[in-house]
């Protein structure tokens, strides 16, 4: 099955008036995970808008830099990737520290970035972006549109490029949840 897009959500739905937000329970780290995965999975256009208008910004000031920063980042993440898939520590690993990765996959490329003197840039153009996708997809509570679509997506029905990108870091069986 090919990878679908799905369409863009309204500015009201995505932020403001229809949007509500409410911090999540710290102490079910299970219920936060799922409404992050299945924010991240609902919004994903949203998201992907908002991350490659900030790629724009920062690739008019950082130009180099920033894709400097894009083939570390790559380079690190399908390393991580290949070495899941080839070994078994890994991959067990990935599946049940997931925040641990992805820390560890924006750690290593930062400490090679700090090498070559590009921390700025990743810190501006990719992190702070992430950050912020991070928040929204933690604070924004679900409503009925957005399960329906998820469940879709969880059932096989339709195959997105976050599906991909959480399926790749060991989160698929989490999503729809």
């Amino acid at each position: 099955m090919d990878v679908q897009l799905p369409p863009m959500r309204s500015l009201d739905d995505f932020l403001l008036n229809s949007a509500r937000f409410s911090f999540p329970v710290l102490g079910d780290v299970q219920r936060w995970n799922n409404r992050v995965i299945n924010n991240l999975l609902y919004y994903q256009t949203n998201y992907g808008i908002f991350l490659l208008v900030q790629l724009l910004i920062g690739g008019y000031f950082w130009l180099l830099k920033m894709l400097l920063c894009a083939f570390v980042l790559s380079f690190t993440f399908f390393g991580f990737v290949w070495a899941a898939d080839t070994q078994a520590l890994v991959r067990r690993f990935r599946r049940k520290q997931p925040t641990c990765c992805l820390l560890g996959i924006l750690l290593t490329s930062f400490s090679i970035l700090y090498l070559a003197g590009s921390t700025t840039a990743f810190l501006l153009i990719y992190t702070f972006p992430f950050l912020l996708i991070i928040i929204h997809a933690s604070l924004r509570l679900r409503n009925l549109r957005n399960k329906i679509e998820n469940r879709l997506t969880n059932i096989g029905l339709k195959r997105t490029p976050m599906g991909l990108l959480l399926e790749a870091l060991g989160q698929e069986q989490e999503a729809g949840s």
